[in-house]
């Protein structure tokens, strides 16, 4: 099953495969992917695709990620607060980059600068994702392709490249 957060990162993919179009943030994805996984036979894998901002200058492309994390939660207060570990970093394989997911779309330079210290790129369900397939057993892929800087022009640089975007995310997926 393929899961996207907006149908823009869909349209150029072929009907191969089970598309689940979940929504924009991580309570969208969340619920969408359990939703999916609940109420059928479960797929042998999940392959999250979708765009990301970049958290180091120079990145592009596209890229597989083997550990996500949640940049707006915090695991470690929780767990001093209550002495229950919560959210912890998902580990997805040996190869890849770091994503921070987070319900906020990063164009702040200072954000972005502080999130880079901990992760190369950044999205909005990723980790959602993965929670939700790793809940039911289901392995799970995530692969992203970088949309913009996570800086001030995010926001004009992420509708500018979607379809670009779309477009080599299908390519890498109908080439495997």
């Amino acid at each position: 099953m393929i899961v996207v957060a907006l149908k823009e990162e869909a349209v150029h993919l072929d009907s191969r495969y089970p598309i689940l179009v979940s929504g924009v943030g991580k309570v969208c994805a969340a619920v969408a992917v359990t939703r999916a996984l609940s109420e059928g036979e479960l797929p042998s894998e999940i392959i999250n695709l979708g765009t990301a901002g970049a958290l180091r200058a120079g990145l592009v492309g596209t890229h597989q990620i083997r550990q996500v994390i949640q940049h707006d939660f915090d695991s470690e207060a929780l767990e001093a607060l209550t002495g229950h570990s919560f959210g912890r970093p998902i580990t997805l394989g040996a190869d890849g980059l770091v994503l921070a997911t987070g319900d906020v779309f990063v164009s702040d330079p200072v954000v972005r600068e502080s999130l880079a210290r901990r992760a190369d790129l950044v999205d909005m369900e990723g980790y959602a994702v993965a929670s939700a397939a790793s809940a039911f057993g289901v392995p799970v892929r995530i692969i992203k392709h970088v949309s913009d800087q996570a800086d001030t022009g995010a926001f004009r640089s992420w509708q500018a490249t979607v379809d670009e975007c779309a477009r080599a995310l299908a390519a890498l997926l109908h080439a495997s």
